[in-house]
């Protein structure tokens, strides 16, 4: 048995039948291709899966496509412009604050949402908010840098 559900994704409206236990993470990337989304552990502890619902970042893998409805939903490819890529996706190249690219997504929502509530944050400010999100194959000393950096480049341009 199928429920219908319209998700509001990226800005785009979707109509989908689902099965109820249908996590989130596995409609947006099964149902909607959107595979930037990434599945880890699938139990809500790496942050691989991370989205924003609403502006705040929620783990995918615990969120029924379902329970979606009527939320804005955002994925990594949201917040990637038509062309190039975003400041905060520019800090992360720059800094060279990924290296295999999988828990990536989930870090730069998770750095999106934060720095909206904190665009001057501290060192121990981001590597809290990065305690969510676990990368095997950095030491986050990049990855730290790269939100610095992103932080201080949302500093120097002016609000659209």
């Amino acid at each position: 048995m199928t429920h219908a559900a319209r998700l509001s994704v990226n800005g785009r409206e979707y109509e989908v039948h689902v099965e109820p236990r249908l996590s989130l993470a596995d409609c947006l990337r099964d149902m909607l291709d959107l595979t930037g989304t990434h599945v880890g552990c699938e139990h809500g502890v790496c942050g691989a899966c991370t989205v924003l619902l609403d502006g705040e970042p929620v783990r995918s893998c615990l969120m029924l496509a379902v329970q979606a409805g009527g939320h804005a939903i955002t994925t990594v490819e949201g917040i990637t412009p038509d062309e190039g890529l975003a400041p905060l996706q520019q800090a992360f190249q720059d800094k060279h604050g990924l290296q295999c690219g999988y828990c990536t997504p989930g870090i730069l929502l998770t750095t999106h949402a934060f720095l909206k509530e904190h665009p001057h944050p501290t060192p121990d400010e981001i590597r809290e908010m990065l305690a969510g999100n676990l990368c095997r194959c950095t030491g986050y000393h990049f990855i730290v840098e790269a939100v610095e950096a992103a932080a201080r480049a949302a500093a120097r341009t002016p609000p659209a």
